[in-house]
């Protein structure tokens, strides 16, 4: 292992080609720190963007595992089988506290326990780029931005009156130590879209089918559980109208469902199935004038989900959200930000009481919702001299809970060095999470008397530009919580449990460092390692350190291969003790995968590409007796016209 963590390391001095480097200049361009477009030196915050050339590389992919890879961040069950349950850890955060966004608007999930949402639901054949700022960001994202906005942006119309593109991908999907190297893995993805005169269009249609791997491993000296089936589809559909040269409108509509198969929580086999179905549609209104833009976003989402095991459940929940601001210049410094975020969730849920055989509500919508609505300014000064400032307030109008204002300063300096440039940032930032409507209302485990948890942030760091394509940020960050809301058990001989704030106040803190480096026009490289220290009450499955470190190589204009290592250390986990009816703690062995992924283009229209991931077939665990993949291959092929 030690060998194989120096090659990979080693390798991470080596970079990418020509026309890579060209897309790449267009990360120099960010928005979501600030909702201004702003060149990267100009910002006071390390912004992570994933691009359209990154996601290509990472065909047959999820989302999670793409996210997965960047510095901060852990996206747990992303390694194992598809229909696992996601964990969101960031900077010792967890899912509530991050903000998902789908072009321009939250999308959450109001029966969730967590207030978030699946990105199971979210196929990665849609995306054009995702980018990702982390730290404190309610000023701008309202309640949940504590630790991390996720911004995912889709695919556009292609100018052409028509396009379409066609992508396909086989692959294994198998444990450590299995060698069948069977055909389990089938994504599929067409994509149509195009402009007619001031008219354009995108439909889209994804599918993807997984077997072969039991959500549960069995014990060594048992035979292999039986395999869990994920099933995923969706259907996506934008229409819209450029009205004028500087005003244009959109509409999209998408539907999505998938079945999963799990197995029971004692870690015995089992043949359960967890279902979850979303309608969604929503519009942009965007109105561009001589010294800034008027822009309106808003969605709908009903989103239903049936757990069909030995205590059967059914949640829906329909979520609206708008955001509707203004964004003006004054001069060629000065950029203000005023709008106002509207957001309004509710839900239901149904279950079998004891020795019945129908369902009854146990929670209904007229009970449990609640409504957002939250006023904010933002101002960025950018300066001739090199000095920025981002800084902003929000005031959150919350129906169940008082008012609170949050805020942010975000100061950064550039200093030109030579034809490079160091950037110093800082920031302190405030957030507010509110708790979700299970944990309030669910009538077994909710708590009306939850206190909203409070976060403040405060980062210092350090990025690093050259004008031969290095970069190197370093960024420390410390992160102060209030009001922590746990499960926890109330009456140990009664079995009672419910949600309640634990902590009075705890700090999470840590560094984040990224690498970047393109030796000639053929090679690159990118690194990065985080360190995150939290107190041991609320360390579950975060790594201490973790490095990511990739390398890509393109010999020619048609051929890229790159070669992707991870390293996680030794994480805690938690889980159900069936024998003594207590939670007990276990330690997660450290582990390091390997990834190969090359691609084709044979001709103008047609790319090849394959794939190998955990080269060296590791064996390990990323939690506690469930499934993690071993040794698998994909290959596949993309069509566009």
């Amino acid at each position: 292992m030690n060998k194989l963590m120096i090659t990979a390391l080693l390798c991470a001095t080596t970079l990418v080609s020509a026309q890579e480097l060209q897309k790449a200049e267009q990360l120099d361009s960010v928005f979501i720190d600030t909702k201004v477009q702003l060149h990267r030196k100009n910002s006071g915050k390390v912004v992570t963007k994933i691009t359209s050339e990154t996601l290509e590389r990472s065909t047959g992919k999820s989302v999670a595992q793409v996210i997965n890879e960047v510095s901060g961040i852990e996206i747990n069950g992303s390694r194992s089988f598809d229909g696992q349950n996601l964990g969101y850890y960031v900077r010792g955060g967890r899912n509530r506290q991050v903000v998902i966004m789908l072009d321009g608007v939250q999308v959450t999930d109001g029966s969730q326990i967590a207030n978030d949402y699946d990105l199971r639901l979210v196929p990665a054949q849609n995306i054009e780029q995702i980018e990702i700022v982390k730290g404190a960001s309610s000023v701008l994202y309202g309640s949940g931005a504590a630790t991390a906005v996720i911004n995912i942006t889709t695919k556009k119309s292609s100018d052409q009156p028509i396009a379409a593109s066609f992508t396909s991908t086989v692959g294994t999907n198998q444990a450590q130590e299995v060698d069948t190297y069977r055909a389990e893995e089938f994504t599929n993805s067409v994509n149509i879209n195009g402009t007619l005169g001031k008219f354009f269009y995108l439909a889209t249609f994804n599918n993807r089918y997984v077997d072969g791997l039991s959500a549960i491993a069995a014990p060594e000296d048992e035979e292999p559980f039986e395999s869990d089936v994920f099933n995923s589809f969706d259907a996506y559909a934008n229409l819209g109208v450029h009205l004028t040269e500087n005003i244009k409108m959109s509409q999209f509509f998408s539907y999505g469902k998938y079945k999963a198969g799990y197995d029971n929580f004692d870690f015995t086999d089992a043949n359960h199935l967890s279902e979850s179905r979303q309608l969604r549609t929503g519009g942009n209104f965007e109105w561009k004038y001589k010294n800034g833009k008027y822009v309106f976003n808003d969605s709908y989402a009903w989103i239903e989900r049936e757990l069909s095991d030995n205590f059967p459940v059914k949640y829906d929940s329909r979520f609206y959200a708008l955001d509707n601001y203004l964004q003006h210049r004054f001069g060629e410094q000065f950029t203000a930000i005023v709008g106002f975020n509207y957001s309004t969730s509710n839900m239901n849920a149904f279950s079998i009481p004891f020795g019945e055989s129908e369902f009854a509500q146990v929670i209904a919508k007229d009970d449990a919702r609640f409504n957002i609505f939250d006023p904010y300014v933002n101002v960025v000064y950018v300066s001739d001299f090199g000095l920025n400032v981002n800084a902003g307030t929000r005031l959150n109008t919350h129906s169940v809970y008082d008012n609170k204002l949050v805020y942010n300063i975000n100061p950064s300096y550039n200093f030109a060095l030579s034809e490079n440039n160091l950037k110093v940032l800082a920031s302190y930032s405030t957030a507010y999470i509110t708790p979700s409507l299970f944990q309030i209302y669910d009538p077994s485990y909710g708590n009306e008397e939850l206190k909203p948890e409070e976060n403040a942030t405060i980062e210092a760091g350090l990025e690093f530009t050259t004008n031969t394509n290095f970069r190197a940020s370093a960024v420390y960050f410390t992160r102060n919580e209030k009001n922590y809301v746990d499960f926890v058990t109330v009456d140990p001989d009664l079995f009672i449990s419910q949600y309640q704030n634990i902590a009075d106040e705890f700090t999470a803190s840590g560094v984040e460092v990224e690498l970047s480096k393109r030796l000639n026009s053929r090679w690159m490289a990118t690194a990065n390692y985080t360190f995150t220290e939290v107190d041991e009450r609320f360390a579950l499955r975060i790594p201490e350190h973790k490095i990511n470190a990739s390398v890509q190589f393109q010999p020619s204009v048609k051929t890229n291969f790159s070669l992707s290592y991870q390293y996680n250390t030794e994480r805690e986990d938690r889980f159900f003790s069936p024998e003594t009816f207590q939670q007990e703690s276990v330690t997660l062995d450290a582990y390091g995968l390997l990834d190969f992924y090359v691609s084709h283009q044979v001709m103008e229209n047609l790319k090849l590409f394959a794939g190998v991931n955990n080269i060296f077939d590791e064996n390990y665990e990323e939690l506690y007796r469930y499934s993690s993949r071993g040794r698998n291959v994909r290959l596949g092929f993309s069509l566009e016209f």
